[in-house]
């Protein structure tokens, strides 16, 4: 397929904090751009290269990355890191990379406990995608955004605005939507070359490697369930949002060895009718856990609803709950299919309890 038009980006060092001053003076300039940030001169205060030209350490080799379209050069390994998106924040995290984070954003839950302390001192910027004042502010080096539509004009700014301002993008390469470079389908092979890729654009590549071997052994150790139906429920009441054939929740569900009702529907996800999902009366219901659309609320809805609480999953709690950061690609995926399949088997063999979460 052929690929999206690119455009280049590079990073030549990493910026170290800089002055009141020039912080100022970027958001002043930020402010002054047109909506289409895309229009911000390139020689704003602080901007480009010269702002802050260091070398990076001996060992480092520098990385350049097709990402989404957008190339971009480290010669350095970033230090002042905003990550929007849990799966962006807790991959940061996974590689003991800490220190690098000074903002997140649009968290879709709680960090995993084994990351809760690391993540504690860390600013909270916006509960959604920042405005480009709020992320300035923090003087980032690099935005690693979960989803290509957290840089936008209305959101973060477009990735050439702020790669005019000295400010590197990366977005998960599984979030990609241009023929060419969103996964078809997503597999593991795909998170894994993720983590390897952030690892080599900060310099971390034995931590990098570390995950992948950690994740490879949880995936070697998952008993498939039996091939067991299910419905991905991720958001949505009267048009329910599931997952669909080529995505995450595929990737899950099929690695743990449950049959994805709406894996024939060539997309990551899809709106359907509640009629097309009790046609199918799936032997298990995913349902999506997330700040602000919790597994409880869809079990109320589900039990109220006149005909999605005919349900067999339904009427016999046939629940599996994922955190929704675990729904999307990254380093929690691994655990998420194989408490997926554990559920599974634990709802076939008739468990004593009436809901299995799978944790993520």
């Amino acid at each position: 397929m052929p690929r999206a038009r690119r455009q280049t980006t590079r990073v030549t060092a990493t910026p170290t904090r800089t002055s009141t001053g020039r912080r100022s003076a970027l958001v002043a300039a930020a402010a002054s751009c047109t909506l289409l940030l895309a229009s911000c001169a390139t020689d704003a205060p602080g901007a480009g290269p010269a702002a802050s030209a260091s070398s990076g350490p001996a060992s480092y080799s520098p990385v350049t990355l097709d990402n989404c379209g957008t190339e971009v050069t480290f010669d350095a390994p970033p230090q002042r890191v905003v990550a929007i998106k849990s799966s962006t924040t807790e991959m940061l995290l996974a590689l003991g990379l800490a220190d690098a984070l000074v903002g997140t954003a649009f968290a879709d839950g709680p960090v995993p406990e084994r990351w809760a302390d690391d993540a504690a001192d860390v600013p909270v910027l916006s509960e959604k995608v920042p405005g480009q004042e709020a992320l300035l502010e923090v003087e980032p080096d690099l935005v690693y955004a979960g989803w290509e539509s957290n840089l936008s004009a209305d959101g973060a700014g477009e990735r050439s605005a702020l790669g005019a301002l000295g400010i590197a993008t990366y977005v998960s390469p599984s979030a990609c939507k241009a023929p060419g470079y969103q996964p078809d389908p997503l597999t593991f092979d795909d998170v894994l070359a993720e983590i390897r890729e952030v690892g080599d654009v900060f310099g971390v590549p034995d931590a990098a490697a570390e995950m992948v071997a950690e994740q490879r052994a949880t995936l070697d150790a998952i008993e498939p369930a039996d091939g067991q139906t299910a419905v991905w429920w991720s958001s949505g009441t009267d048009t329910p949002y599931v997952g669909a054939g080529i995505g995450a929740p595929q990737m899950l569900l099929e690695t743990a060895g449950l049959t994805n009702v709406f894996a024939d529907v060539h997309d990551t996800w899809t709106s359907v009718g509640w009629e097309q999902v009790v046609a199918a009366d799936p032997d298990v219901l995913v349902l999506v856990d997330s700040a602000w659309n919790s597994a409880q609320k869809k079990k109320d809805f589900l039990a109220a609803h006149p005909a999605a609480s005919q349900l067999t999953a339904v009427r016999e709690q046939r629940y599996v709950v994922v955190p929704f950061a675990a729904s999307e690609a990254g380093v929690r995926n691994a655990q998420a299919a194989a408490d997926l399949a554990e559920a599974a088997r634990a709802l076939d063999a008739d468990s004593p309890a009436p809901d299995a979460t799978a944790a993520g």
